[in-house]
């Protein structure tokens, strides 16, 4: 036995990925179908709205943004985050841009040295955010048919990603990085001339292709694994279990598919509306607020590079889905 479970251990991803290559030739169909499906959401819906946002983060880190809201905000953003003023670009554009700018605002100021490895994975707990154009277009309007449920389920989110960051301030505080502290970074840019224009913006441009192709991949990819476990009957033996304890089956694949992929879990949760709106709605904020495993990889594909634990990002993602679900009951 320990022989066996060694060599599980030693070839499981070998494995798991031939198991994946080989469903794709099995269910080869229906595979097709779902990469389509993956590829026109990301082309029709994630390319048109975060492109721009990726540009344009990428063009104000070459600015004195961060040094501006360092000055500005740091005896606000301090005392309740315990992370320098400057992280304040990270939180805001996390806010306003969606899924995952502000791990790349992150790892951009940490790559910068104005913020320490510990204070990045205090950010990267709560600075990674739906945008408010996919809760109030896609989620409140295009699924709800209701603007006010957007309205209801953005405010939940802000706010729980703002607890978790509060919450987060703690995270290894006896630690101190005292290598960094020692190098007093200055966050202050040389001014931008406009010779330099050209040059960043080419730049900026093919940094944000990178990131939104990336994105694209991870959506194909998802939607592809949830065609291969529900064609394969993996999902209807998890149902099946869900179904033993009183869940119906709507529900379980709605919680599932959203665990794994935040787009088409959230598109199901929708469904339960009719049926279930308490839940639906509930269960649609915690979804908002975790972000899902697909979203996770794209995080950690991002923070790795950087050496940032992705440890607080996952209690954090977990944290405010469940603080997202009670703001969303409150405000209801």
């Amino acid at each position: 036995m320990n022989f066996i479970v060694i060599s599980l251990k030693k070839y499981f991803f070998m494995i798991i990925f031939l198991a994946f290559m080989i469903s794709l030739i099995l269910f080869s169909n229906n595979n097709l179908i779902a990469a389509q499906n993956g590829l026109v959401l990301w082309a029709t819906s994630v390319l048109p709205t975060l492109f721009p946002f990726f540009v344009a983060t990428e063009l104000l880190c070459q600015t004195n943004f961060t040094y501006v809201l360092g000055k500005l905000l740091n005896k606000f953003v301090k005392p309740i985050f315990n992370v320098p003023g400057e992280s304040f670009a990270a939180i805001l554009l996390g806010t306003i841009s969606g899924y995952p700018v502000g791990a790349k605002v992150v790892c951009n100021l940490k790559n910068q040295k104005i913020i320490s490895k510990i204070e990045a994975e205090r950010l990267i707990s709560f600075t990674n955010n739906s945008g408010p154009l996919f809760i109030l277009g896609t989620v409140g309007i295009a699924l709800f048919k209701d603007k006010r449920i957007g309205i209801i389920l953005l405010i939940s989110h802000i706010l729980a990603s703002l607890a978790v960051g509060y919450c987060f301030r703690f995270w290894k505080k006896d630690k101190l990085d005292v290598n960094f502290r020692e190098t007093k970074f200055n966050s202050k840019l040389a001014p931008l001339k406009i010779s330099d224009i050209g040059e960043i913006l080419g730049t900026s441009i093919k940094k944000a292709i990178s990131s939104i192709l990336s994105i694209g991949g991870f959506i194909v990819l998802f939607s592809v694994i949830l065609s291969i476990l529900e064609n394969s009957g993996i999902f209807d033996i998890i149902t099946l279990f869900f179904y033993k304890l009183g869940i119906p089956r709507d529900i379980s694949t709605s919680i599932i598919t959203g665990f794994i992929e935040l787009t088409n879990g959230v598109n199901l949760s929708s469904g339960l509306y009719q049926y279930f709106p308490l839940f639906s709605l509930l269960l649609t904020s915690f979804l908002l607020g975790f972000g899902g495993i697909s979203v996770l990889l794209q995080v950690y594909s991002i923070v790795a590079k950087e050496e940032i634990s992705i440890k607080p990002y996952i209690y954090g993602k977990l944290l405010q889905g469940i603080f997202a679900s009670i703001f969303t009951f409150i405000l209801i």
